[in-house]
């Protein structure tokens, strides 16, 4: 039974570790509304068949939903909670960031 949650924890990193689904995730995390599978070709500027890959490993992971409205497919984050942890990401690369801005300056000095 352990293995099998390490095994889910490790596939939802890698649903998490491409620059595309990142944005993905990001950009829907600043609409306040759904949005359609149009706009992100539109803004990320890739194809449609690498878009619906990338979408296809969200939904798979559950980390978005979908709704079809007409022709469209519209799309939400389904847990908010994934957000906290790309928040928390970007904290602790800015930490990097800062020690090693503090070791370059330090070996400057030398």
């Amino acid at each position: 039974m352990e293995e099998q949650i390490i095994s889910m924890k490790s596939d939802f990193f890698k649903a998490l570790a491409h620059p595309t689904r990142v944005r993905i995730l990001e950009r829907l995390a600043k609409s306040e509304e759904e949005v359609c599978v149009c706009e992100f070709i539109e803004e990320f500027g890739i194809e449609q068949s690498n878009l619906s890959q990338h979408l296809s490993i969200l939904r798979k992971q559950h980390l978005i939903e979908s709704t079809k409205v007409g022709l469209k497919v519209l799309y939400r984050i389904k847990y908010p909670e994934v957000l906290i942890i790309l928040e928390k990401v970007q904290e602790i690369l800015a930490q990097q960031f800062r020690e090693g801005e503090a070791l370059m300056k330090h070996l400057a000095e030398r």
